[in-house]
């Protein structure tokens, strides 16, 4: 990880990256991989399971720097995650659990992301008492409580069924679009890709690098059925390649 520079951009470039297996030999999981996102962008890494993509994001959040490159994290270094299990804290109310996280959050600011992402009425609930979707939706609430320059999703919708699935896709893209930051989504789901991606980078099989970038042009509120099913066959073809 390098130093916070003063650009809003975010550039990763790992040369490489090797983890150490059960008999104690280095397997190589990324291998010259690099991509850049600017700010106000959304980017999706799809690829296939076990290819790197969780490796890859706890290297952007500065949380593993055994690693061989560079990453550049835009001006101001404030961070939010959403990984993929919720990991709140089960003796903390879901407001304690943001606000641990965002002490300097407003009561204005905590109460409109709570609305946004229909928390209200859970805001003194713990943990244990929230279904698997709530607990989702408090975890996205603590990562954007941090005002995030840079905002890391991994697979924050994984096991939700469709349609609740959708909705808070639906409900994390109005909050996207109404901040300034650069947020980066690890997920296998095209149709989630399209929909909420302004780039989508399509990886290899381990060791993993970018085999293809696709560019979303169409405003995602605009776009037709065809659009989305000719991004989603070309995203298809370059899983097959890779």
């Amino acid at each position: 990880m390098s130093p916070v520079g003063d650009r809003a951009r975010l550039e990763a470039r790992v040369a490489g990256k090797s983890l150490l297996s059960a008999s104690g030999q280095r397997v190589p999981v990324i291998a010259d991989l690099s991509f850049a996102l600017e700010e106000g962008e959304t980017g999706a890494l799809i690829g296939p399971s076990g290819c790197g993509k969780s490796t890859l994001m706890r290297i952007l959040a500065g949380l593993d720097r055994n690693f061989e490159g560079k990453v550049h994290v835009p001006a101001g270094g404030r961070i939010g995650m959403a990984f993929q299990e919720p990991r709140l804290l089960p003796w903390r109310s879901v407001e304690d659990n943001v606000r641990l996280a965002a002490p300097e959050a407003s009561d204005e600011e905590v109460a409109t992301l709570f609305a946004a992402l229909g928390l209200s009425e859970h805001r003194t609930h713990f943990p244990g008492e929230l279904s698997v979707g709530l607990a989702r939706r408090a975890a996205l609430a603590r990562a954007f409580a941090v005002r995030p320059t840079l905002l890391l999703l991994d697979e924050p919708f994984v096991s939700l069924d469709a349609p609740l699935a959708r909705q808070m896709q639906r409900d994390l893209a109005r909050l996207v679009e109404s901040r300034s930051m650069i947020t980066v989504l690890v997920t296998h789901d095209v149709d989630e890709a399209i929909a909420l991606a302004d780039r989508i980078f399509v990886l290899s099989a381990r060791p993993a690098h970018v085999i293809g970038e696709i560019r979303v042009e169409s405003p995602r509120s605009a776009m037709s059925g065809e659009e989305s099913r000719s991004l989603a066959a070309r995203i298809e073809v370059l899983r097959q390649s890779g």
